[in-house]
Parts: structure tokens; sequence; C-alpha cells
């Protein structure tokens, strides 16, 4: 597959299982996430890095490189898939992730097969994906999980709607981009 792979978190346990299922779903590179720099760098060679983050304690922890991804001023970068590896399908971890833009949460069983066919879903196909002052990221609004306050649900201000498709042999096209303001009263 031309995309290669970021590893997030411990590269021990989890981090090091994560590294080996990586590899064998064939990305062209599998790396330990190193910074955005290095992304840009990978981007130039493979037009579509995946950031795979490993389970950790506290999903929070996390919160610090998601943003960093997804406000990198390189669109390669900022449009990458983040996909969350949770040892429990917990509500809270789920929704923690969704609030930080994760584009998916994978939960045990982590099967090739299985695992594969969820990150076959992040290219080749529309998504869009909303811009506000405090998130970037998926659409989430019709989920059980998602944000519930005026300004993450889109109605409490401005924010950037955006419909893009990630293409492994020419990275992100970006098919819309609209800007709405909240009307004046």
């Amino acid at each position: 597959m031309k995309a290669a792979a970021y590893i997030v978190g411990p590269m021990d346990g989890p981090g090091a299982a994560l590294m080996d299922l990586a590899r064998r779903l064939g990305f062209s590179a599998v790396l330990p996430y190193a910074g955005v720099a290095q992304a840009e760098q990978q981007s130039a060679r493979t037009p579509v890095c995946y950031f795979l983050f490993a389970a950790v304690p506290d999903v929070g922890t996390l919160r610090s490189v998601a943003e960093a991804i997804r406000f990198c001023p390189s669109r390669r970068v900022r449009f990458s898939p983040l996909i969350y590896f949770s040892e429990s399908p917990s509500i809270e971890t789920i929704t923690r992730c969704i609030n930080m833009g994760f584009d998916d949460v994978i939960t045990m069983p982590f099967t090739r097969a299985r695992v594969a066919e969820r990150i076959d879903r992040q290219v080749g196909q529309s998504h869009v994906y909303y811009e506000t002052p405090g998130y970037f990221g998926p659409d989430r609004r019709d989920r059980v999980t998602g944000p519930k306050r005026a300004a993450e649900t889109r109605a409490g201000g401005q924010f950037r709607r955006l419909e893009i498709v990630r293409n492994l042999m020419s990275g992100v096209t970006v098919l819309r981009d609209d800007f709405y303001m909240a009307p004046t009263g």
C-alpha cells in the first residue's frame, strides 16, 4: 500500500503490537511518530500518512499530538486519518477521541481483516470535515457520542465545512470548502 503508518504512543506493549500489525497490513513505511515535521517530509513520498494511536491509560494524553496533526498547515498531514486502537469499548474513550478529531476508534479484537477494512474506509470516498476555533475533524454530529454544546454542534458561531477525498497516489483533494457565519440578529 502506498501509504505510511505512524505509530503514536509507547513503543512497547500496545505500541509494539500495533507496529507489527501495521507491517502485516502492508504499509510502505511504518514508523514511530517523531513529530509533525517528519510527517510533512514523509507525505512528499507517500501522499497519505495514517496516524495509528496505541492504547494508553488516559486518552487525554494524546490531545497534543492530535492537535498538532489536525492544525498542521500541510493539507496532507492535516487531513490524515487518525485512528485510535482501544483495548475497551468505553463510551468515554470514544467520545474523547471524537472530540479530538479522530477519524475512527477500533476496539478489540484487532484482527488483520477487520483493521484492514476500517483502514480502507479512509481512502477513495468522500469525507466531511468541520473546522471551528477549537475543533478540526470529521463530522460527528450524528453520533450518540457527538458533542452537545452549541459551538460544537455547528450552531454556535462561524465554521468551515470541507468535503475531501484521500487518494493513495495523489493525496488529499478538497472537493468543497464552505464557510458559514452565525446569523446576526
